[in-house]
């Protein structure tokens, strides 16, 4: 996994570089003191991981994160742990409170790689149906079936009208293995079936009388796959 670091404190770089160096299957790409020098970075190398401090000049390393329209997996890390509902919200592998352990940073590059690792192997599926696990059992589910889906951190919970199943999976890997023609992303957490939205209204989707906010850059394009007259 290529991973790179940006924090504007160097000592805070330092550490992490130390513990980066030691994890056999990370490959260290670089470090940057700001967002700017990490969008360079981006624009020319192959990133799967970003160590991301959230309190930096100029830009917080969140406000980076949603500016990005696809971005690699991330941890964040920060001394102030009032950040940690915000930083969910943006779909990060995992939040880290300064000063780093060791221990703690391991457990959230295990997890990343975890991720990483499931995104490179194909549900398995057909045409119809892809099976997922839960609590040491694979069921059948039809897509047919799917509502929504929606990311909840590093998982995902799949919506049918009678249950809902939580796994460990992203959103961006589940997109990839539906139907585009059916299923459209409307907003950085939700995945919906295009044929199962009832009604919208005021940036608003409405999926069996659950609500879905819609992303202003997606609401054009799911006003034209609606079929809107």
């Amino acid at each position: 996994m290529n991973c790179i670091i940006i924090d504007d404190n160097k000592m805070a770089r330092t550490v992490l570089k130390h513990f980066v160096r030691e994890i056999e299957f990370l490959n260290f790409v670089g470090e940057c003191e700001n967002v700017l020098q990490a969008t360079t970075i981006l624009s020319k190398e192959k990133v799967d991981l970003l160590l991301l401090d959230v309190e930096m000049p100029k830009m917080s390393g969140i406000d980076f994160l949603k500016s990005l329209t696809h971005h690699p997996l991330a941890i964040l890390i920060t001394a102030n742990s009032d950040y940690a509902v915000e930083a969910f919200e943006c779909n990060v592998v995992d939040f880290i409170v300064k000063p780093v352990k060791e221990e703690r940073f391991l457990k959230a590059i295990f997890r990343a790689k975890e991720i990483f690792d499931s995104n490179t192997k194909p549900l398995e599926h057909d045409k119809e149906y892809f099976f997922i696990r839960e609590k040491g059992v694979s069921n059948k589910l039809l897509i047919a079936d799917i509502l929504f889906i929606q990311a909840l951190g590093d998982y995902i919970t799949i919506h049918t009208a009678d249950k809902k199943s939580t796994i460990h999976y992203t959103l961006s890997a589940i997109e990839k293995e539906l139907p585009a023609s059916k299923f459209l992303r409307v907003h950085r957490s939700y995945l919906i079936a295009l044929d199962k939205v009832d009604k919208v209204e005021e940036g608003t989707a409405y999926i069996n009388q659950q609500p879905i906010p819609i992303g202003d850059a997606q609401r054009s394009d799911l006003m034209k796959r609606l079929n809107l007259l």
